[in-house]
């Protein structure tokens, strides 16, 4: 994948907001469907990526996913409503 970063918002069954960081995003959405990805989201699933971000080191991906777990619900909604991705 170039050595790119993807980070990511899922909305899981619950209706809840997930955000995780990758470099290969169908790898990391197989873990999470199958149980083997974040805690958070074991027994959360059906999974709809919402939100995606490239990002070209993993530095400034964690920042990205820094930033974004730290905005409140209604920001992240926001994001995901103006989406540069998806």
């Amino acid at each position: 994948m170039n050595g790119n970063y993807i980070v990511y918002m899922l909305q899981c069954g619950d209706g809840s907001l997930y955000t995780g960081m990758t470099n290969d995003l169908e790898k990391r959405l197989e873990a999470h469907r199958s149980g083997k990805g974040a805690k958070y989201t074991r027994g959360r699933g059906p999974f709809t990526v919402v939100y995606t971000e490239t990002c070209l080191s993993k530095s400034d991906a964690l920042k990205a996913e820094h930033r974004i777990k730290s905005m409140d619900r209604a920001c992240k909604l926001q994001l995901i409503e103006e989406g540069k991705n998806v």
